[in-house]
């Protein structure tokens, strides 16, 4: 196909070998662009993975179409059935849909944004924009009205399709400020309104389907690897999201790798199933979605839209994935759940419970050859019972990624005999960098790099900490319109500047230690990275839900704290009625409250002292005096996405909360700390 498309790999004009050191005098920027319809040389490899030969979207889809036609790719749920379709099925509607678009006006390097939960059209909407030329944009679909004509703005967006009634309000708020917009299609529910160029799915699909190949044809025959082909908009936690430039080889190549490097079965041996839930407009969820699933030719089924409001579970007992994904939300909101259920259990079923979660932990820390007979009990028992509960009876592949996790809930999780598998990378790296796997696997690392990717620990302390750095063919193109930018998160010899800082142990195993951008520099000039310390909080006082560490440019270290709420079923706010299991923490302390507002504000004088106790266990392991919490306070609510403190993947959006609590900040200020101080009840160190 290089003939095809009119280049050649083996001139060097198109590949990059990883430089050792470039003088910025030879420096070649066409490692990046920020142009939409730019080019950049790829990063190849001269042996293994990084030498794959790069393919476009199309030409990894065709390959699955050949291979696994007849197999189910997508799966969902109407009423009470089950329908899917399978690859040649897929592929065909894919098409169908890019030459709907073309008629519809798509021009080339134009963006189509998707504003709506997973689902079969929302792949197919990606897929169709990325065949016809344009660009895929998925939109978050908590955005606002504002947010959503930011995103469509940007990328020049011809055509929005949205899911329901609901999403389109948002749009046709802000229609008179895109003047690129030319069409909406919405493809659920019914209109309940009819406009010109606003178009129902099956309107939709009907546009395309007479139309002749040969225009569509035309144009994926003049797409190359190495072109923008899907944008991915940074969650703006500080200022205006970013579009993150993908080419076709960050897709199809970062598929390939991931694939084969944490060994997923081919369609054609044993097919993966998986199960979309998570917010598709992030990298995380598109690549094992959409790409990784693709590649090997495994099964997608759709969870409901009210997934994380409960109902993922039942679709997991139905679908019985054999990989899964989850944000480390969704592994605490398990278990909690499982606490709270383990708490009304009978006192026996609570001691063998207990029993088997103790030689499930030391059974796979030692990661011992031969199991031991009280294992295998355990298992019976237990273990096996825990898993068809959670719908995680075949699933030997539990990653989670995003946002950093505790230890406390990956050693629930090990517990059980569930191992839950780390994994690190960001939007501009195509999502993973670094994988945890069942023979490389240590607590708290995010794993070992993904072969035909390097890492570099720039300007290491004497600890080895420093900015984590990415090389690699999954590393992005650049942002869209965006060349300062880009030039801030790639140095002059093309490096991905991650902004997180982490070490590598002697074994390869990456760790991630804080957030440059987070990191707390003291007035002392003391640099304290926030994470470690909210996580000890957390672990010390299970009653807490979130923690944020303060103390920028002040003299010492201050803390909020939110405690574990209900949530809104319906708008994912937090409720003011604790959560069972915080209930049961108040009544084993000698607390009665029932809800947060009892607590808030050091009203339970009970409550109050625990986390005190817990913030001095904490502060006894301090590294240095700046690093102990010298005050804190609950606030009245739970961080929460409705709320703002949160992002769609769930990470704090620190200068968010610094505004919203600016009140609270300041008074832990206003006066002098000394030991006297009620909220300051200090051991001597």
């Amino acid at each position: 196909f290089c003939v095809l498309i009119g280049i050649s790999y083996g001139t060097g004009l198109l590949s990059a070998q990883r430089p050792d050191s470039l003088s910025l005098a030879v420096a070649k920027p066409d490692l990046w662009t920020s142009s939409g319809d730019g080019e950049v040389r790829l990063r190849m490899g001269e042996s293994g993975f990084a030498s794959e030969p790069p393919l476009t979207v199309d030409q990894m889809f065709k390959t699955a179409v050949e291979r696994f036609g007849s197999y189910t790719a997508l799966g969902w749920k109407e009423g009470e059935q089950t329908k899917t379709i399978n690859y040649q099925e897929y592929y065909q509607a894919c098409r169908t849909a890019a030459k709907s678009f073309l008629k519809l006006g798509l021009e080339r390097y134009h963006g189509v944004g998707i504003l709506g939960f997973n689902s079969a059209e929302w792949f197919i909407s990606d897929i169709a924009a990325i065949l016809a030329g344009g660009f895929a944009v998925g939109i978050y679909t908590t955005n606002s009205p504002d947010a959503c004509q930011y995103v469509a703005e940007n990328c020049k967006a011809n055509i929005i399709v949205v899911e329901n009634h609901k999403q389109l309000q948002k749009i046709l708020q802000v229609q008179d400020k895109l003047p690129h917009l030319k069409a909406i299609i919405q493809y659920k529910d019914a209109l309940k309104e009819k406009r010109p160029n606003l178009y129902t799915w099956t309107e939709f699909m009907e546009l395309g389907r007479d139309e002749p190949d040969t225009k569509l044809d035309d144009i994926i025959t003049l797409q190359k690897p190495n072109q923008c082909c899907t944008l991915i908009y940074t969650s703006g936690t500080t200022g205006q999201p970013k579009g993150v430039m993908l080419s076709h080889d960050n897709l199809t190549w970062t598929a390939f790798a991931v694939g084969r490097y944490v060994r997923l079965a081919e369609a054609t041996k044993s097919q993966e199933i998986v199960v979309s839930y998570l917010p598709l407009s992030h990298i995380a969820a598109q690549m094992v979605d959409i790409w990784v699933t693709m590649k090997v030719g495994g099964a997608t089924y759709f969870a409901q839209p009210d997934a994380l409001k409960g109902s993922l579970v039942n679709t997991m007992r139905e679908v019985r994935p054999t990989a899964f994904m989850g944000v480390p939300r969704v592994w605490e909101k398990m278990q909690e759940k499982m606490k709270s259920v383990g708490a009304k259990s009978s006192t026996v079923r609570r001691k063998v419970a207990v029993w088997a979660k103790g030689v499930g932990l030391q059974t796979n820390l030692s990661k011992m050859n031969q199991m031991p007979m009280n294992y295998r009990l355990a298992k019976k028992l237990v273990f096996k019972k825990v898993r068809k509960a959670l719908g995680l009876d075949r699933c030997t592949k539990c990653y989670t990624g995003a946002a950093p996790i505790t230890k406390d809930t990956l050693e629930f999780f090990l517990s059980l005999d569930i191992p839950v598998y780390e994994l690190y990378g960001m939007s501009e790296s195509t999502g993973p960098h670094t994988i945890s796997l069942p023979d490389a696997f240590r607590l708290t690392s995010v794993g070992k790099l993904i072969p035909g990717c390097e890492t570099k620990i720039n300007n290491p302390d004497e600890e080895g900490n420093g900015e984590i750095c990415f090389w690699g063919r999954h590393v992005f193109m650049g942002y869209l319109n965006q060349a300062d930018k880009t030039e801030d998160a790639l140095d002059t010899e093309g490096w991905l500047h991650s902004g997180d800082l982490g070490k590598q142990d002697d074994n390869g195993f990456l760790f991630i230690t804080g957030r440059i951008k987070e990191l707390i520099i003291t007035a002392g000039g003391e640099n304290i990275p926030p994470v470690p310390i909210e996580d000890a909080v957390k672990e010390a006082v299970p009653l807490v839900s979130n923690a944020m560490l303060i103390g920028d440019k002040r003299k010492f270290l201050a803390m909020l704290l939110t405690i574990k709420c209900q949530v809104n079923g319906d708008t994912g706010a937090p409720e003011d009625e604790l959560m069972p299991e915080a209930v049961e923490l108040c009544r084993k302390l000698g607390s009665n409250a029932m809800r947060v507002s009892e607590i808030a504000g050091g009203r339970d004088p009970v409550i109050h002292a625990a986390i005190q106790e817990g913030i001095n266990r904490v502060n006894e392991k301090a590294t240095s005096n700046a690093q102990r919490i010298q005050k804190w306070t609950i606030l009245n609510q739970d961080f929460s996405i409705p709320g703002g403190e949160l992002g769609p993947t769930m990470k704090l959006k620190r200068p968010v909360v610094m505004k919203m609590y600016k009140e609270q900040v300041e008074n832990f200020y206003k006066e002098v700390v000394t030991p006297s101080t009620p909220d300051n009840s200090m051991p001597p160190k």
